[in-house]
């Protein structure tokens, strides 16, 4: 999950308070120390209802990916508790720098546990897939924003996450600026927030399938 916030296109992006700072962040990638590991060409057997399960749930994940995926969680599990912990994601490189890690953790983090089970884990990463479509890849880009998981993007949410993205970039007072001409475009019903499908008819035209893919280092 790289951003890569610091690019001059980005912070233009962000400079010209349009629509285009609700958008999927730009190379919003899964590293690949997260993605499932293809090393074995073998079909694999998991003789598991749970994984039947999985692959019955998640949509556009097999169930030969799903087995992948359960050997690279156990190996990210490094404490063998049957999750991942806050600390595990954080101790990979490729998250830790990443500016939107603990929103990423979070939107992985389904149940609000603290850690993150297998099936969260395989439901969070299909969103990344080439096979995912343009609705779950939205829903994952506008959980990013929503904070509080009310099903709104509020002006603070917006100016917290944008904040994490520009850093240093812009004052916090010409972000601001930003947030609000973003809420007022966005906003079609004046309820002074943003619901998904405001969110979607703002993005319409964003090539996601660029924007979020799993995409190795």
């Amino acid at each position: 999950m790289t951003i890569r916030t610091g690019s001059p296109s980005v912070r233009s992006r962000f400079a010209e308070g349009r629509h285009a700072a609700l958008a999927p962040p730009a190379s919003l990638n899964v590293p690949s120390s997260l993605q499932a590991q293809h090393t074995h060409p073998h079909k694999a057997i998991m003789g598991n209802a749970n994984s039947q399960m999985l692959e019955n749930l998640v949509q556009g994940i097999d169930r030969d990916e799903v087995d992948r995926l359960r050997k690279r969680f156990m190996k990210l599990d490094k404490d063998n508790s049957g999750t991942i912990e806050r600390d595990e994601f954080l101790s990979l490189p490729q998250v830790s720098s990443n500016p939107l890690a603990t929103r990423m953790i979070a939107i992985f983090d389904e149940d609000g546990g603290g850690d993150v089970d297998f099936q969260e884990f395989v439901s969070g990463l299909s969103a990344f897939s080439s096979k995912g479509n343009k609705e779950e890849k939205l829903r994952f880009a506008f959980k990013v924003y929503d904070i509080d998981r009310d099903g709104y993007i509020s002006n603070g949410e917006l100016f917290i996450v944008l904040k994490m993205m520009v850093g240093s970039n812009l004052k916090d007072q010409q972000l601001q600026q930003i947030v609000d001409k973003t809420i007022m475009e966005a906003d079609l019903d004046r309820d002074g927030k943003i619901s998904f499908d405001e969110f979607k008819k703002m993005v319409e035209n964003t090539d996601v399938s660029n924007s979020m893919t799993l995409d190795a280092f």
